[in-house]
């Protein structure tokens, strides 16, 4: 049986390439998407088909209601998400789509998932280049959180390092989109808006969309999913 590893899927654009990254490399995927309380199902639907496409051995999806419950992101409770801002804008502050504490508690789960499911790798997609200004996306953060789960977990402590592996973290939003070109990676099937249209187009406004757009024109490619209007 080949080596598996637990990929953080979204539904987005960075975490398929992850998941085409993980199957390139020969290795049995067990999927891991969470209902957090997010605005739209929309994405748990894409992380679903992208996970089919790729023969996922599994595809778990875990409830984290305290998300929900707590608020304070545009994400997850009545708070305007951010239109039409420019780069310069986006990369100012931290913006109100941040949810506090995601990736600390997706990378909780995830070490948990992999400790049962006999992986040594967990798969994220964060990026420090093309990136709205999220805390929990930055290598520092990563590489902090793969210390502690190291000593946190049965494995790591029986010395088995369990690794944290973010392929995309240096690269820019076209390189990404190239590299998941080359991998065959279903961009179609995937989900970026933040707050998408009554019939799941995407806004084409929201920083996720206006990234996203930007990274296309720049690897000279058309975006394939529907945006509104």
């Amino acid at each position: 049986m080949p080596d598996t590893a637990v990929v953080l899927a979204s539904g987005g654009l960075d975490s398929t390439t992850c998941m085409a990254v993980a199957a390139d490399a020969g290795l049995r995927i067990v999927a891991l998407s969470f209902d957090y309380g997010q605005r739209h199902a929309i994405e748990i639907e894409a992380a679903a088909r992208v996970a089919k496409h790729f023969g996922a051995a599994r595809h778990i999806v875990s409830a984290v209601g305290l998300l929900r419950e707590l608020g304070g992101s545009a994400l997850t409770a009545d708070i305007d998400v951010p239109r039409d801002r420019d780069e310069a804008a986006m990369a100012d502050d931290i913006p109100v789509t941040y949810v506090p504490g995601r990736n600390l508690i997706f990378l909780s789960h995830a070490t948990a998932v992999a400790e049962v499911v006999g992986a040594r790798a967990v798969y994220i997609g964060v990026n420090a280049v093309d990136y709205s200004g999220y805390p929990d996306c930055r290598p520092e953060f990563i590489d902090a959180f793969t210390r502690a789960a190291r000593l946190a977990t049965k494995v790591g402590i029986e010395g088995a390092d369990l690794e944290i592996r973010m392929p995309l973290v240096e690269l820019s939003k076209a390189d990404i989109i190239r590299l998941g070109q080359r991998l065959g990676a279903p961009y179609h099937l995937t989900h970026s808006c933040y707050d998408p249209a009554p019939d799941d187009a995407a806004c084409g406004r929201c920083d996720s969309c206006r990234l996203r757009l930007k990274g296309f024109a720049e690897a000279g490619l058309d975006d394939p999913i529907r945006y509104a209007g």
